[in-house]
């Protein structure tokens, strides 16, 4: 059974918005200093002891980007026919999180979008 991992928030300020969850949630921000270049920041929602996931935050790419939800699957591939025999269409398509692993974006039937991403330390 596949869980949802992640979440991911996009912001057009992201330091306001950093500022919104660290004050309003008391939730840590990480600048993350991966591969690419992009500018993205983890977020600790909690300290592991209680039920929840972390996410993270990245740039609003377009008038549209909402809130995402990532769903780790044990192969995208796969994933991926599931996905569009069941009606959902992709978003964006499988790409590289350089050491982390595959990542896709989908849109259901209602027009949600969510990511699905397989874990891969050799991701390039």
């Amino acid at each position: 059974m596949s869980r949802v991992i992640h979440f991911e928030i996009p912001a057009d300020d992201p330091a306001r918005a950093e500022k919104f969850y660290g004050d309003t949630f008391g939730w840590k921000f990480t600048k993350w200093e991966g591969d690419g270049g992009m500018d993205y920041w983890l977020i600790r929602t909690g300290n592991g002891e209680a039920p929840g996931i972390d996410g993270g935050m990245a740039p609003r790419q377009h008038p549209g980007h909402a809130l995402a939800n990532t769903i780790g699957v044990e192969s995208l591939d796969d994933a991926v026919k599931q996905v569009k025999a069941n009606g959902g269409s992709m978003v964006m398509e499988k790409a590289a999180v350089a050491g982390v692993g595959w990542l896709a974006y989908f849109s259901d039937p209602e027009g949600n979008v969510f990511g699905m991403m397989q874990a891969d330390p050799n991701a390039k």
